[in-house]
């Protein structure tokens, strides 16, 4: 049985352990959150490479004891070239491939934004000292979990004209075994370059024109000048009320919206303790509601057809929780995203607190290893429609719909919660049983990470839409669920990476941390 682990001086929450460690020894050599969350995301994107990579996107919430949160959109931009003309003959963006790296990589451009925000907390540590366990890690080599392996194999027959990717993962024609020893030298020399010439080089120096032109190279619409014209982007974070705690997530392209209208929605329904039919059934029901909102509505921000706040009030969440019918599931026949994806977390000892999340989309992204700088770049872009009247349509310089959407919580009596997850579609639903289970019902932090959980949808390459559940639930709560409408489908697996992966932080008024790692991970909480 994991218990909730406790610390009074600063901890960190990772699905790696060599990221929560990287870390961890920032916060004991004196760093701040935000400097310690970017230790641990060069280290992830290096020992996770099936999860994320610095060629992809990234999302803050960054809490400082006082003041409002805040909140920074690190979401890349399609190229200037990228249109339905340039994908003429294609019904639709190609999914692996140089034509999948639609979109700049916004994640190094979130580090910077994030350091700025971070520059008056004390004396900021050098690049050199946060990229240093990355550099380490890529340089001397790290050991392949048996998820890369397993990820590898299944996926290597979709990456056969993707350049880089068979070189990097698969080398001699020998997918990379579990247990064994992966060294990233291109990539181990590209955060050497950034610490020495500044994070600012990944866009408009050195390594910014190689990738750039690497990518038009391989027939990317991608640019160097793309790249050029990207900056990181400070935003004010969307929030609701519940009855004990004010939550705050993302606004567009993400779906941040969503995570907070399912909580929202669920808090008014009246539940009053968790995993029985009704908890299930209405978070279930909040959850479709939610994503039919967040369907018609979310899109590249300047582009919205209208404001996510509208469905934030304490009037309209309550509109729809009246309209969830307490006994009958609701039809669900409905499109759902896939995604792969970090989540970490950290508070530092001033009571300082980051969510962030990084991701590449699919496992692997586009596929697409660039050959001098060791850079998996994403395929984000392929959530952009070629149908110019879709509300998520192509065009350059627009952002692309973001499964992405790191979570923090602040409660009326003083706690700070931080809080998220991968996997896809199954975020906002994951988001809502950790929060729930532990904020509305009382549950410890690490039972509400570890719970069994369900997922309504796909993720993970999955085809169906079904409502999933581990095999820890209750049979018979399985077939009541069953008979109220649901179309439910039995997992073999009581901790399933189907459900993600989840962790959560929570600091309270007299200074101490409690963190909570998933099982289903190959993470852990380190605390100081």
């Amino acid at each position: 049985m994991l218990e909730t682990t406790y610390s009074a001086r600063g901890m960190f929450v990772a699905p790696h352990h060599q990221a929560a460690l990287a870390g961890r020894d920032i916060l004991k050599d004196g760093g701040n959150a935000v400097e310690a969350m970017v230790a641990a995301a060069a280290s992830i994107a290096t020992v996770y490479p099936h999860m994320n990579s610095i060629g992809g996107d990234g999302f803050w919430l960054i809490h400082q004891p006082g003041k409002a949160p805040v909140a920074i959109d690190a979401c890349g931009r399609a190229a200037a070239a990228a249109s339905p003309g340039f994908y003429r003959g294609h019904r639709q963006i190609p999914a692996r491939g140089p034509l999948a790296a639609v979109t700049s990589a916004g994640t190094i451009a979130g580090w910077q934004q994030a350091l700025e925000v971070a520059k008056d907390w004390g004396r900021p540590k050098p690049l050199s000292r946060l990229l240093a366990a990355a550099i380490e890690q890529a340089r001397d080599g790290t050991v392949v979990t048996p998820g890369l392996t397993e990820l590898i194999t299944r996926k290597a027959h979709e990456m056969t004209d993707c350049p880089g990717f068979l070189d990097t993962f698969v080398p001699g024609g020998h997918v990379l075994a579990a247990g064994s020893l992966v060294k990233q030298p291109a990539l181990a020399a590209t955060f050497e370059q950034l610490a020495r010439a500044g994070l600012d080089d990944f866009y408009r120096g050195e390594l910014g024109k190689a990738m750039g032109d690497e990518l038009s190279r391989l027939g990317s619409p991608l640019v160097a000048e793309d790249l050029a014209s990207y900056q990181a982007l400070r935003v004010a974070p969307l929030q609701t009320r519940l009855r004990n705690a004010t939550i705050f997530n993302l606004p567009p392209p993400t779906q941040g919206l969503a995570s907070l209208m399912i909580l929202g929605i669920f808090d008014r329904l009246g539940i009053t303790e968790a995993e029985g039919f009704d908890y299930v059934h209405s978070m279930v029901e909040a959850t479709k509601q939610a994503f039919r909102i967040r369907d018609r509505l979310v899109t590249d921000p300047d582009h919205l057809p209208q404001s996510p706040w509208h469905y934030l009030t304490p009037g309209r969440l309550a509109e729809l929780a009246t309209g969830i019918d307490r006994h009958t599931a609701t039809p669900w026949p409905h499109p759902a995203e896939p995604g792969d994806t970090v989540w970490m977390g950290c508070i530092d000892s001033e009571g300082r607190a980051v969510s962030f999340i990084q991701s590449i989309f699919w496992e692997f992204g586009s596929g697409v290893v660039l050959r001098d700088t060791g850079v998996n770049w994403q395929n984000r872009g392929i959530s952009f429609s070629l149908d110019p009247g879709s509300l998520r349509a192509l065009a350059p310089g627009r952002k692309p719909y973001h499964t992405l959407n790191p979570a923090l919580a602040h409660f009326n009596d003083g706690r700070v919660m931080s809080y998220g997850t991968m996997g896809g579609e199954g975020q906002p639903q994951t988001q809502a049983m950790v929060f729930s289970r532990y904020g509305l019902f009382g549950q410890p932090l690490q039972q509400a990470v570890t719970a069994p959980r369900w997922l309504l949808g796909r993720t993970w390459g999955d085809t169906t839409t079904t409502l999933k559940f581990e095999n820890r639930f209750d049979p018979a709560l399985l077939d009541q669920l069953q008979a109220a409408g649901h179309d439910i489908e039995r997992l073999d697996e009581a901790f399933s990476d189907t459900m993600g992966h989840a962790g959560a932080l929570v600091r309270r008024p007299d200074g101490t941390i409690e963190g909570g790692a998933d099982p289903r991970s190959d993470g852990c909480v380190a605390g100081i």
